[in-house]
């Protein structure tokens, strides 16, 4: 399965906010910064990573669902794409 280009987009804006919002805890690493305002950014990271997962979830399931040809999946292969995020 390939990633829909409506999708594209929506994912890496996703990605490249993750990645600056993991820039952001390495630099409150570096400054010493309180611990649980790192965790707090650190979690930001975390949600950022798995909503980008998510959108590519969802475009496999709706290519499924609209049954696209040029992207089959079985139920087992998106069901194993949930659990990898879980």
């Amino acid at each position: 399965m390939k990633i829909d280009q409506d999708a594209v987009g929506q994912v890496l804006n996703r990605l490249r906010r993750a990645q600056g919002q993991l820039a952001g805890v390495i630099a409150m690493i570096e400054a010493d910064r309180d611990c649980t305002d790192i965790v707090t950014q650190l979690a930001a990271v975390s949600r950022a990573l798995d909503r980008a997962g998510f959108k590519i979830v969802a475009d496999g399931m709706r290519q499924c669902a609209t049954g696209d040809p040029n992207a089959p999946m079985t139920q087992e292969q998106v069901e194993r794409m949930f659990l990898t995020l879980a």
